[in-house]
């Protein structure tokens, strides 16, 4: 066990799987403006676009320049994923020092990008798969037909709003400076204060439509980010709540880029 811990703290630090995360942060950059963006259009021009990272992804399949990035997100996803299932074997940045429970948020984050990766792969390739929202939806149905299906989901949702506060706080109190390897600037720090807060209130929303849709038994009403945008733009002077959580997402697009230089992988 010693030894496959050992390996995998090697491969975690090899300059190639710490380039490739790099790229991964940058893309995730790319990904979360063309969702600011795609929020914006949703907040004043009513956009039929979803808004989420399968809408995101989908609008760089339109022309040569966004399939080539969508390549670049295939390569950089993947070192992200690897980067990840490395921390989660051989402990955090090499030092075996990492819980248990940090252990298995390295896990569940390769899993999150060896997903994105994925589905950057089916657009680079021209494959038009189904959106975020329904993707949602369908796992939930899913959830929802098993013994305790409800329970299930509602547990879901606790979990991902548990989520969100924790973006919440971790922007607010800057406790992501602690993922970087040095002071990343002035700017990118209120970017990623901005950031973080703004994607912690839309998760939030997103674990509450999933305990909404368990406790009424009813699968579409758990519709990802894509529907948390839309319970924003729906509240009274929504489009200007969705425009503050639409440029959060563009601040975290910033942070995100400053993350990519001095990430701590």
């Amino acid at each position: 066990m010693r030894d496959v811990k050992q390996a995998a703290r090697e491969a975690g630090d090899h300059p190639a799987v710490e380039g490739l995360a790099r790229v991964g942060y940058a893309v995730s950059g790319v990904m979360h403006l063309l969702i600011a963006w795609i929020g914006l259009q949703l907040a004043w021009a009513g956009t039929t676009q979803s808004a989420d990272q399968s809408g995101a992804l989908q609008s760089l399949a339109g022309n040569g320049i966004g399939k080539l990035t969508l390549w670049v997100a295939v390569v950089g996803f993947l070192g992200l994923a690897l980067w990840q299932v490395t921390e989660a074997v051989g402990g955090y940045h090499g030092t075996g020092a990492r819980k248990w429970g940090e252990r298995l948020k390295a896990l569940a984050k390769a899993v999150v990008y060896a997903a994105l990766a994925w589905t950057s792969f089916a657009f680079a390739r021209g494959q038009v798969g189904k959106s975020g929202k329904q993707q949602t939806v369908d796992f939930t149905a899913s959830l929802m037909s098993r013994s305790g299906g409800r329970t299930l989901v509602m547990l879901v949702g606790l979990v991902v709003i548990g989520v969100g506060v924790y973006h919440v706080v971790k922007g607010a109190k800057k406790k992501f400076l602690r993922d970087l390897v040095e002071h990343p600037g002035t700017v990118a720090v209120r970017a990623g204060q901005i950031g973080y807060v703004a994607k912690g209130i839309a998760l939030v929303i997103v674990g509450l439509l999933f305990v909404v849709a368990g406790a009424q038994k009813s699968p579409g009403k758990a519709t990802g980010l894509d529907g948390a945008l839309h319970v924003l733009r729906a509240q009274p002077m929504g489009p200007a709540l969705l425009t503050v959580v639409s440029l959060g997402f563009a601040a975290y697009a910033v942070y995100s880029f400053a993350r990519a230089r001095y990430a701590r992988v």
